[in-house]
């Protein structure tokens, strides 16, 4: 066990914990986030995405000793019930999700992507999202979402 500081959504967080652990055991089991979430434990589905220093990247593969001292993001932290992030908000307004389990994946890489490059083309999109699973099928929605947020966005700055 080794002592790690994360800082989590603004908020600094000490934990005694493996530094080989995955940040998504931390995050959730000693943290009690409830984002990101366990999907495949590869890597490969996305469920378990959260920001690190602007980039999104797989929770469940990341150890806990390579978050330390980084900015780290979740779903929670990118905006409020009542201050959605305009790519949560645009997500919502699209209706892009049916259950939402692989929430985290879609919208934290659309803000990844839209923070590079604020106007992607649905080439780019597919690219960004090719590792991420949607079991529901709401591919159509969510690229809609991110055209709304990329005009939204465009529009704020």
């Amino acid at each position: 066990m080794a002592r790690a500081s994360l800082k989590i959504n603004g908020n600094v967080h000490d934990v005694d914990v493996d530094p080989a652990c995955p940040l998504l055991y931390v995050l959730r089991d000693n943290l009690e986030m409830n984002n990101p979430r366990f999907g495949c434990g590869l890597g490969q589905c996305g469920a378990c995405t959260v920001l690190i220093d602007n980039r999104a990247v797989r929770s469940c593969l990341l150890p806990t000793s390579a978050a330390a001292g980084k900015e780290i993001v979740t779903l929670e932290g990118l905006g409020t019930e009542a201050n959605p992030h305009p790519v949560q908000k645009a997500f919502i307004e699209a209706q892009a999700f049916q259950c939402g389990y692989c929430l985290n994946g879609w919208v934290l890489t659309a803000k990844a992507l839209l923070d590079k490059n604020p106007h992607p083309s649905d080439a780019e999109m597919r690219t960004a999202f090719e590792s991420l699973i949607c079991r529901c099928g709401s591919h159509v929605q969510i690229f809609s979402a991110v055209r709304k947020a990329s005009e939204s966005m465009k529009r704020s700055a």
